[in-house]
């Protein structure tokens, strides 16, 4: 049975509980009259929660403050009790996350990882504690900033979470009320104007999309990157496509992306890894269906498999 978990990070008094409350409180969290919600809080803070308001009756607390009984069993027997369907956990700030998922039954996933912080201490716990603050920062889907000051340097917190990870939304909570989502656009983290335009194996996502967006920038330049080797149907001759499967928002919609090239295909083998450096051409083409980037290969040999084939834009 496949157990979702939503994911509540942050260090004590970050604003974890607060946030847990509001999401229990919330009709529309309880959609499915068939959920059971386990509530697993691994560290009490001055604020509780409040069972009187919850939006539904089938919610179970559940206090594991003690990391030596984080394991798949107790988990599982926490679940089993209940017969929950998901699960909410308050994570513990101290903890490491690799922790939480060596310590996940079978079948448990965490599909919405939430990060809080309390605006006014994250230098201190930066400066002091750089690994938990990089440890939660790492995964999450949404860093939220509370407590934030009217005149706070935004640009300093966004620099921050940017700085580990580009996949994460970011959400500033301050002092007089205000409140509002990041939209600081981030500069690519490679040069298009380059002589060649060298992209990480982590940055392949982000040209895939750029390309797509901005092909005439792209038109008559040269790049480099490393990617997988797919020949179909639609490469007879002398060309061959080379991408990554990518990944979008979740698991479910991973797919194959790639680019044509149109000569080489004598030098590669389908579904083996190269590094390859080609000159790009905005031109029709058929494998697209329409104009795309078509390159032209100028050198190529063969590259290991990234130790996460699957690329994401963060």
């Amino acid at each position: 049975m496949d157990i979702p978990v939503y994911l509540f990070t942050g260090f004590l008094e970050a604003g974890k509980t607060r946030f847990l409350q509001e999401t229990l409180c919330d009709k529309s969290f309880f959609d499915n009259r068939r959920d059971r919600t386990l509530v697993i809080q691994c560290e009490e803070g001055e604020e509780e929660l409040d069972p009187s308001p919850f939006a539904s009756k089938e919610i179970y607390l559940e206090i594991l403050d003690d990391k030596r009984k984080l394991n798949p069993d107790k988990l599982e027997a926490l679940r089993a009790k209940y017969k929950a369907t998901r699960v909410l956990m308050e994570y513990n700030g101290m903890w490491l996350i690799p922790e939480l998922v060596a310590a996940l039954p079978d079948g448990w996933f965490i599909c919405q990882e939430m990060n809080f912080n309390d605006a006014s201490m994250i230098d201190v716990y930066n400066a002091n504690m750089r690994n938990l603050v990089v440890d939660k920062f790492n995964n999450a889907d949404l860093v939220v900033f509370n407590r934030c000051a009217p005149d706070e340097d935004i640009q300093k917190l966004h620099k921050l979470v940017r700085g580990v990870t580009r996949r994460a939304e970011i959400f500033y909570e301050k002092t007089n009320g205000q409140a509002a989502y990041d939209d600081i656009e981030d500069p690519l983290p490679f040069d298009v104007n380059a002589p060649v335009i060298k992209v990480e194996d982590r940055d392949f996502a982000l040209l895939y999309r750029d390309l797509a967006e901005n092909m005439p920038d792209y038109n008559g330049k040269t790049v480099n990157f490393s990617g997988m080797v797919s020949k179909d149907k639609r490469t007879t001759g002398d060309g061959f496509i080379i991408g990554r499967p990518i990944m979008t928002c979740c698991v479910e919609d991973i797919q194959f992306s790639g680019l044509y090239c149109e000569n080489g295909a004598d030098k590669v083998e389908s579904e083996k890894w190269y590094n390859l450096t080609a000159k790009i051409a905005i031109k029709p083409c058929r494998v697209y269906g329409r104009k795309g980037p078509v390159l032209t290969l100028t050198d190529v040999k063969p590259a290991q498999a990234p130790e996460n084939p699957v690329a994401t834009f963060y």
